[in-house]
């Protein structure tokens, strides 16, 4: 017995001297970067393109564990693969543009998919990628920088009709998954999607 109490006030006495200690927090180089929340991924090809099948029940409570809020993962940023109509990690995921002049914007399933993320929770992030660029934006070299104008008119593309054909808000856009970026591409693209932000066209 006597040991027991013995070691239980060395327990009170350890616990004590933790609760009354000072905690330091350096400053000095900065506090980092911005949380932003916690966020899902349906890239790489093919990661999501099942759950489309799914019976509709069990589909439904796949979709509430993921983005609605207080629920479950409660997701709160959804980022999703630009198809590119090339293999990407797991499949391929097809282009709005299979070439300079033909568009479509209910290709695949992101477009489903950022649909019913919104459905759940209006105000989740979403996030475009692009894993790889159909062969005519490089023209068969696949190296999309060879026209920067003609790339950045793509991923545009992609954002306005991600509003006017599916009422999406894109919010961030990447550049190349995996790939160094590219300075020039950056500073065209850049004022075209400020420009469409600052006069509403996608908001």
């Amino acid at each position: 017995m006597r040991m027991e109490i013995f070691l239980f006030k060395i327990f009170l006495s350890s616990l004590f001297a933790i609760c009354h200690s000072v905690y330091f927090i350096d400053e000095t180089p900065g506090f980092g970067r911005r949380y932003d929340g916690i966020g899902g991924l349906s890239g790489g090809s093919a990661t999501s393109k099942l759950l489309v099948a799914y019976p509709q029940k069990q589909r439904d409570e796949i979709l509430d564990i993921l983005f609605k809020p207080n629920f479950a993962a409660s997701l709160q940023i959804l980022k999703v693969e630009i198809g590119g109509d090339s293999q990407a990690s797991d499949a391929t995921e097809a282009s709005h543009m299979h070439n300079s002049s033909e568009e479509s914007y209910d290709r695949g399933y992101e477009w489903w998919l950022m649909k019913e993320a919104k459905k759940r929770n209006e105000n989740i992030k979403l996030y475009g990628l692009p894993w790889a660029f159909p062969g005519w934006l490089g023209n068969g070299t696949q190296n999309p920088y060879q026209n920067i104008d003609q790339l950045a008119e793509y991923v545009m593309k992609w954002v306005q009709g991600a509003k006017d054909f599916n009422g999406l808000n894109i919010d961030y856009i990447g550049i190349w998954n995996e790939k160094s970026y590219n300075i020039p591409y950056i500073k065209t693209s850049l004022p075209r999607y400020q420009h469409n932000y600052r006069t509403g066209t996608n908001r």
